[in-house]
């Protein structure tokens, strides 16, 4: 099972980073020990003082596929949820300045967590709007109407590097609003009105 993320899907988070609106997906990746499921808490790691959250909307894939045309990508994945990708942003600030990888402020354990997914068929995929609460506070509203690179586009292109495989998971990039998590902070996650995700952080 590979986790495979799209950054900088999103204008106005790309603006916020002081980041150029990228003219092809931007792709990284992250291993299945970055997976925290079934509402567990996040532990904050000592390696850095800048843990950003990200929230996405999250595709499953229901079938094997390579080269998949933009008009069949559709048929190659079933169901939705929610995803935070927590972000080490200073050590990817640090990366960013040397033009090295962002593995380990990406990819570090338990930085994916993920909701329990639903049938696509139940929503506009189109029109999806998901939030983010901190300590019951809004902090990210998005659309999936705003993505820069649709699901059917982000499903094509990947495919054209990486063989997706059932059950492989895509995270489809965050809207604007990020920011820095601390010990006892609660996170939230809604799609189209209703609680899916659930992490606290310790």
């Amino acid at each position: 099972m590979k986790i495979i993320c799209i950054g900088r899907n999103y204008a106005e988070h790309a603006a916020e980073l002081n980041n150029p609106v990228p003219q092809r997906p931007v792709i990284f990746m992250k291993p299945a020990t970055a997976l925290l499921t079934d509402g567990k808490p996040f532990y904050h790691p000592d390696f850095s003082n800048n843990i950003h959250y990200e929230l996405e909307l999250v595709i499953k894939i229901c079938k094997n596929g390579k080269y998949i045309p933009v008009e069949q990508a559709h048929l190659y994945y079933d169901q939705i949820g929610l995803g935070i990708d927590f972000t080490a942003r200073d050590l990817q600030d640090e990366l960013k300045a040397k033009g090295h990888p962002w593995e380990i402020a990406k990819a570090f354990d338990h930085s994916a967590v993920i909701s329990k997914f639903f049938s696509l068929s139940d929503y506009d995929k189109t029109a999806i709007r998901f939030q983010l609460k901190k300590n019951e506070a809004v902090v990210q509203s998005g659309v999936s109407s705003d993505m820069i690179f649709g699901f059917d586009y982000i499903v094509s292109y990947v495919s054209r590097f990486f063989t997706l495989q059932l059950g492989d998971l895509i995270f489809t990039g965050t809207p604007a609003g990020v920011g820095k998590v601390e010990i006892g902070d609660r996170l939230e996650g809604i799609l189209e009105g209703q609680s899916i995700l659930f992490c606290q952080v310790k």
